[in-house]
């Protein structure tokens, strides 16, 4: 298998990862100046900040992805290819990938990260995280299948264990999906399963910090909880999980939770590419870059979202944050660099940071001012909606949350799974 990408006289920049760098970096990069070449094991755009309204039901998988092909339609000289990157031959200026090596001119990395269960296979081999759209679909089926299965307990502890739901990881991410749960034990679950008494449903976050949301200020962080008291989640602060074997989570103070639906939100880690010198990979697996984004030691090969660490930006002497504003304005900054269109020197601007707890409960962090409650969460559902890719998609997702709004219920409680393979019977 080969890639047959077309010859050309332009200049090729190979883009590795379609999420919201690689789409911002082709958006901003001129049209006529070079070939350009997308690679993504995936031919579709996902949009994360909304994965736990897939998990819990809130929004259909197809509202928050957008095809690729669909992005770039009628543009000449882009092409895409749908594979896995297999490491990096920097001096061939080739990209070893499933079919076949690719050379290019320049290199833009922008794999983006996955989740970080810091080591624990543990822990790995039995929670469910949430970095894909599938694995969003996974957990939702999970979830909703521990609920039919808490019908058929034998014992109450065994139903209490299909029940309650544990979330690992403090940040907008764990928020969410806390409060998102919480509101449906309250409004949603009694009506479906009438049978089981959902005020035995415990719902715990777990967050090895002080504080809950340590990205966004004291006062987002000190509201958020709140919000969550409120709703009856349990958070448990300054607290560090060291097992799970996929029914009972032991947490480092010694204290055991039980349940069968532990969701991981704990942290990521960079998607490093082979290829790359070791000196290179620094916290986080993150790839180290000059203040162009340029990875160190190489000249044509760039870095940018969430694998890439710079270290210029005075602002952030510890590296940007992993968010999506930073790969968006670290890409269309690099896209202006390589077209000699933008001056020298990264410089983020931070236009501020926001998360949702529940309906009518959120809270958002502006360079100048902070916002909670009502009007913090429709600015979050404008922001959002504004973001994703597709008119269809921004119609749907409205109408979904107008629909949840005013008649607290969540359509899509819907356990989906691929048919096991029947072996067939010999004669």
């Amino acid at each position: 298998m080969k890639a047959n990408i077309p010859e050309s006289t332009k200049q090729r920049i190979v883009i590795i990862g379609g999420g919201f760098a690689g789409l911002s970096f082709i958006q901003n990069i001129p049209k006529d100046h070079f070939q350009v070449v997308l690679l993504d094991k995936h031919n579709f755009h996902q949009f994360q900040p909304l994965f736990y309204q897939v998990a819990t039901a809130g929004l259909e998988p197809s509202s928050i992805v957008f095809p690729l092909r669909k992005v770039f339609q009628g543009r000449k000289d882009l092409h895409f290819r749908m594979c896995t990157v297999e490491r990096i031959e920097a001096q061939k200026n080739t990209v070893c990938t499933s079919m076949g090596e690719i050379a290019y001119d320049f290199l833009i990395v922008a794999s983006g990260a996955t989740t970080n269960f810091f080591g624990n296979a543990e822990v790995e081999s039995h929670a469910m995280p949430m970095k894909t759209i599938s694995e969003a679909l996974k957990i939702r089926n999970q979830v909703f299948s521990n609920f039919e299965k808490a019908l058929m307990a034998e014992t109450e502890e065994e139903r209490q264990s299909f029940l309650n739901v544990i979330i690992v990881g403090g940040g907008p991410t764990g928020v969410e999906v806390a409060g998102t749960i919480a509101e449906m034990r309250r409004f949603i679950l009694p009506r479906d399963y009438p049978e089981i008494n959902f005020q035995t449903m415990s719902i715990s976050l777990v967050e090895g910090s002080p504080r809950l949301l340590n990205g966004m200020s004291e006062k987002s962080g000190k509201k958020a909880l709140k919000y969550l008291n409120q709703l009856g989640v349990k958070v448990t602060l300054n607290s560090i999980v060291e097992n799970y074997n996929g029914e009972v989570v032991s947490l480092k103070s010694g204290e055991k939770l039980q349940t069968r639906n532990l969701i991981w939100a704990a942290g990521v880690k960079a998607n490093f590419v082979d290829g790359i010198a070791e000196e290179n990979r620094v916290a986080g697996n993150r790839m180290k870059v000059n203040d162009n984004l340029r990875v160190e030691g190489y000249e044509n090969i760039y870095a940018v979202g969430d694998v890439a660490l710079c270290l210029g930006d005075k602002a952030f002497p510890k590296g940007h944050p992993q968010v999506a504003q930073v790969a968006i304005q670290q890409a269309k900054f690099l896209a202006h660099l390589l077209a000699k269109k933008g001056k020298p020197g990264f410089v983020y601007k931070d236009l501020g940071s926001m998360a949702t707890v529940g309906r009518n409960k959120a809270v958002v962090d502006l360079p100048k001012l902070h916002l909670s409650g009502f009007p913090a969460w429709a600015m979050w559902m404008l922001v959002h909606l504004r973001s994703i890719l597709g008119v269809k998609n921004k119609i749907l997702i409205f109408l979904d949350w107008l629909w949840n709004y005013f008649t607290y219920n969540l359509s899509l409680r819907l356990i989906i799974q691929p048919e096991e393979k029947k072996e067939k019977v010999k004669s």
